[in-house]
């Protein structure tokens, strides 16, 4: 058997190899919930996410808590201005953008809930 025709074997299995992986993670992913995180951005956003969101006291009436989730789903986190490592608990500032309307939040990683201790609010020119 030629190189050629081994090579097109192994690209034919290759290729439904990959495609059954591909339909099989999302099936799995779909009916449990489950999410990969892999890169920094997605693993902090999950972190925040998965805790009980409280907000500071000067900022509940302020605040709209389904838009805050919605940029903890779909956000980007600022690590230039982020300290993850401060005691007590690790400050992220996360941007994301509503519509509109983009939005700066800084949110204090707890070991038990994520605290809003501050946001800017910027119109989109």
């Amino acid at each position: 058997m030629s190189f050629l025709k081994r090579f097109g074997f192994y690209l034919i299995g290759l290729s439904i190899g990959l495609i059954f992986l591909a339909v099989f993670l999302r099936k799995k992913s779909e009916s449990t919930g489950a999410e990969f995180c892999y890169l920094p951005n997605c693993r902090v956003l999950k972190a925040l996410r998965t805790k009980p969101l409280v907000f500071a006291p000067t900022l509940e009436s302020k605040s709209d808590s389904s838009i805050i989730k919605l940029i903890l789903k779909e956000g980007d986190v600022i690590f230039s201005e982020s300290e993850p490592r401060s005691k007590p608990c690790g400050v992220f500032v996360v941007r994301g953008k509503v519509g509109d309307l983009e939005l700066k939040l800084t949110l204090q990683n707890c070991e038990e809930y994520t605290q809003l201790i501050g946001y800017d609010q910027n119109a989109d020119d």
